[in-house]
């Protein structure tokens, strides 16, 4: 029996199945429950947004695989704040990063424009008053 911890109250079963990389994506849940078999506890379910809480056991027969849903310790929750927090903090390194390069990118840009209209104006012919 394999078994998945949660660090919330509860975790709905779309999102377990998404997490536990049983589906790629949140939006494939609905059509993963409709194909297949699952078991809550014993009981046939077929709904994405069943939240599953501590204690509780999923069955999924034609893979064969039994997944008993835990709570975590406090320690593990404190572990996982953590490991959010540098996830978060990397995030906002990136964002900054991309909008200095983007900054950088964009005055790059207008230097180029200038230099270009500079040049138009140098290369093209003065207009005097009442010449043809």
């Amino acid at each position: 029996m394999n078994t998945y911890t949660i660090y919330d109250e509860f975790i709905t079963l779309g999102k377990l199945l998404k997490e536990a990389a049983i589906i790629e994506t949140g939006g494939a849940a609905k059509h993963f429950l409709a194909t297949n078999d699952v078991l809550y506890n014993g009981e046939y379910e077929n709904r994405r947004g069943k939240k599953l809480f501590d204690g509780d056991v999923l069955e999924f027969p034609g893979f064969g695989l039994k997944i008993n849903i835990v709570a975590a310790t406090a320690d593990e929750i404190a572990e996982h704040q953590a490991e959010l927090d540098e996830e978060a903090r990397v995030k906002a390194i990136v964002k900054k990063i991309n909008a200095d390069n983007k900054k950088t990118e964009m005055r790059q840009k207008s230097a180029a424009n200038n230099k270009e209209q500079y040049y138009k104006r140098k290369t093209s012919k003065p207009k005097f008053p009442g010449a043809k």
